[in-house]
């Protein structure tokens, strides 16, 4: 059987190791290279690959189907993990997999490898992506069969066996970076007490440093998709770019996070995300006006299982296909335009509005109107209430008194 294997790759210290590594072990290297905006020299990058002993390297431009079918799929959810994180290295995992399998099957390779560590979440998300579109392909998975255990480790095996790299032990964050975020992590971030150096960010600004003059922003929304940034029109690509660079100006979207992985430990990140916590700032404000409140509040339920499957790697689901579902129902009236005020890191909701909304002035008013009638709410009110009542009136029948009105003697001391 071919030892021919496809090798998630990026150009960096760890799968340039893996790269030297896999073919020491005499497989035949296809690296694949994703650009899902992390804007790096891709040229340099195969050039690289190639002199470290891949046979072949595929170059992959997939940024417009990334924001397209990912980014804006979870946009349209709300899906934000444990309430702050926009699951900017999660959402790319699951499509890079997706092209190396379809590649793998051109190639008729029977190994699939990536560069994710043995204690973090890529692993889970590059694997079931593997299981659930290609089950025969054997995985690679080096961080968890090699000896190597350190960053110092990875540069002196690339030292001893000539892989180029330009990493040192003085580069000490990881980070991701994509169309969406950049995510730091290690070096000073491993200790939660110490505040992130600021010479760390690179998609945003301190906010004391942000302009001293505060800028108005809209967003145009058509049925859930951004499609207008202050009026003039972009495509899905145009959108970030223009989000990011307003965003990141005002130091919009930066995140510090301890998160929960799934593999059982917590984690200390920084993430910055300018445009990304524009759009869903903006998308939240639309559903406000134009969501009734039970498919609101379900949704918002909907949000966190979304968010969920997402970061746990679980995209290529019937689950993830049928909240889908779900979602593209709620966003049939999801247009309209949002307006903010972005000044030093924050960005205030000033105005919203919709053709679909639900809220009217003279309903909303507390002048008399044909359509709220004051008096009415007694009524509800005594309905809604009826369980309570119920329960308050068994209480006194039983002790004298309802069970919320027992006194704590638990608070008195004794003299």
């Amino acid at each position: 059987m071919s030892k021919k294997v496809i090798l998630a790759y990026s150009g960096g210290l760890d799968t340039s190791v893996i790269l030297k590594w896999l073919v020491n072990k005499g497989y035949d290297v296809i690296c694949y290279v994703a650009n899902v905006g992390q804007r790096e020299d891709f040229a340099a990058v195969e050039q690289k690959a190639l002199k470290t002993g891949a046979s072949k390297v595929y170059i992959e431009d997939l940024r417009r189907e990334f924001v397209n079918d990912y980014i804006f799929a979870a946009l349209r959810g709300n899906a934000i993990y444990e309430g702050r994180y926009l699951l900017g290295t999660s959402l790319a995992r699951p499509l890079i997999a997706q092209r190396q399998v379809e590649i793998d099957q051109m190639e008729k390779t029977h190994y699939y490898a990536h560069g994710a560590t043995g204690k973090g979440n890529d692993q889970v998300r590059f694997e079931l992506t593997v299981m659930a579109l290609n089950p025969r392909l054997r995985i690679i998975a080096p961080w968890r069969e090699w000896e190597i255990r350190s960053r110092k480790d990875a540069l002196e095996y690339a030292a001893k066996h000539n892989v180029p790299v330009t990493a040192t032990e003085k580069s000490i964050y990881s980070r991701d970076r994509n169309f969406w975020h950049i995510s730091h992590e290690g070096g000073l971030l491993e200790n939660p007490w110490l505040e992130p150096e600021e010479a760390m960010h690179q998609l945003s600004v301190a906010p004391e440093q942000a302009p001293d003059q505060p800028e108005y922003l809209e967003i145009d929304f058509k049925q859930g998709l951004p499609v207008r940034v202050n009026g003039v029109a972009h495509g899905p690509l145009g959108i970030m770019e223009a989000l990011n660079a307003i965003g990141g100006r005002h130091g919009i979207g930066r995140v510090d996070l301890v998160e929960n992985r799934l593999v059982g430990i917590k984690s200390h990140g920084v993430y910055e995300t300018p445009g990304g916590a524009l759009l869903y700032l903006a998308h939240q404000g639309i559903e406000e006006l134009v969501l009734d409140r039970e498919t609101l509040h379900y949704k918002l339920q909907v949000a966190l299982k979304y968010a969920d499957l997402v970061y746990n790697g679980q995209w290529f689901t019937p689950l993830r296909e049928a909240l889908d579902a779900f979602v593209n129902v709620t966003q049939h009236n999801v247009s309209g335009r949002a307006r903010f005020k972005l000044y030093k890191g924050q960005a205030i909701l000033v105005g919203r509005q919709s053709p679909h909304s639900l809220y009217r002035e003279d309903y909303a008013t507390f002048d008399q109107d044909d359509v709220y009638n004051q008096q009415d709410a007694e009524g509800f009110i005594k309905l809604f209430g009826l369980p309570l009542k119920v329960q308050a009136m068994i209480d006194i029948e039983g002790s004298g008194v309802s069970k919320y009105r027992q006194p704590d003697f638990s608070q008195f001391k004794r003299d």
